[in-house]
């Protein structure tokens, strides 16, 4: 999953567009998002309105902006793009797994143990200090490996760096893929903005949404806040029991939330701190990137799978951005969503107690840069 705001770094000190008024911040942040999400969705570009105020956001970020999400936005956003992919799912996610599950756990443990290694690498060749490049590299949830990064006394800054930049890298390369592999011929329908809802289902939507994202939270599940509501949204809706209903101008928003969240994490500050290790921690997202397309490849020459679900199903996170492409184009989602469930319940599962032991064998103890 993407950026927690509470695991966000504090604000830096004011600078550039840090001098404005959080007011004008706003709006300079609204404004360049409707540019680039137009700009985007004139391409024929997926998650247009994801990836433009992603985009937006981060060039406010980098140029000394001081302004974050407000966390129960972010929460709120969370639960309705869990409900959103519920909505897009067939009753086929628990067979799709349990008719896969070797290949499932196969691709997992493989991304695992890839990450694994180069989190290695970079702590062996004191590139990065002890724990912190096994979280940075780790291919989770992002907010929860900076949590549990803190918790292991690793430098939160550097793994939040690492796992925003993942975020960002992963979903604008996925968007790009989505986009060139479209047939020329097919026509995009048309976006309908405010149209005629059921305000009966709409109102049932949004109650299992809070109610889930509560649960979630409560419970202290890993990305609770978007996991229980997919989930639940999944069992109700392909059970005949909740009609998702979801307008677009809601959605459009949950997505620029989102978007906004992940992009205001990269600041001039954070920049700055991870600057000695920039390049090898872009190589090791590429290596990443590469190897997991190479998983794809596998899936769709063996196993039939057509390849942009493939690739889709295998792209190292963040999973609520890959949802939302996936939902946006033509795939399976249920089994992409599926693969990514398992992903970030085995790296839950197992990315602790992986984590010190190869920090262990690469002779670390932290190392504040």
């Amino acid at each position: 999953m993407t950026s927690d705001p509470a695991d966000m770094p504090p604000p830096p000190l004011a600078s550039g567009i840090g001098r404005w008024p959080p007011v004008l911040q706003w709006a300079a942040l609204l404004v360049l998002s409707l540019g680039l999400s137009a700009l985007l969705e004139l391409s024929g570009l997926p998650a247009a309105l994801l990836m433009g105020p992603m985009v937006a956001a981060a060039i406010v970020g980098i140029n000394g902006g001081t302004i974050r999400l407000p966390r129960p936005l972010y929460l709120c956003a969370q639960a309705l793009i869990g409900m959103m992919v519920a909505g897009a799912i067939d009753g086929g996610i628990v067979s799709t797994f349990l008719d896969n599950w070797p290949l499932f756990l196969g691709i997992v443990f493989s991304v695992i143990a890839m990450s694994t290694l180069s989190g290695f690498t970079l702590s062996r060749l004191n590139i990065l200090p002890g724990t912190t490049a096994i979280w940075g590299t780790s291919a989770g949830a992002a907010s929860a490996m900076v949590v549990m990064a803190d918790a292991f006394g690793a430098d939160t800054r550097l793994v939040a760096f690492m796992q925003y930049l993942r975020v960002l890298c992963v979903a604008a390369a996925a968007s790009i893929v989505a986009h060139l592999w479209v047939d020329g011929d097919a026509a995009t329908p048309a976006i309908v903005w405010f149209g005629a809802i059921d305000t009966v289902a709409f109102a049932k939507t949004l109650a299992v949404a809070a109610v889930g994202a509560v649960a979630g939270r409560l419970l202290r599940i890993p990305a609770g806040i978007f996991l229980v509501p997919f989930i639940a949204g999944t069992v109700l809706s392909t059970t005949g029991h909740l009609a998702i209903e979801l307008p677009e101008w809601l959605l459009a928003l949950g997505y620029a939330m989102l978007g906004w969240n992940i992009g205001l994490g990269f600041t001039r500050p954070i920049l700055a701190h991870a600057r000695r290790a920039l390049l090898p921690i872009l190589l090791s997202i590429a290596f990443l990137m590469g190897f997991c397309g190479c998983l794809a490849y596998l899936l769709t020459r063996f196993a039939g799978i057509d390849a942009l679900t493939a690739y889709l199903a295998t792209s190292p996170g963040g999973m609520d951005s890959i949802a939302i492409i996936a939902a946006s184009s033509n795939v399976d989602v249920s089994f992409v969503m599926a693969l990514q469930t398992a992903r970030l319940l085995m790296i839950m599962a197992f990315g602790p107690a992986l984590a010190r032991f190869v920090a262990h064998k690469a002779g670390g103890r932290e190392r504040r840069p």
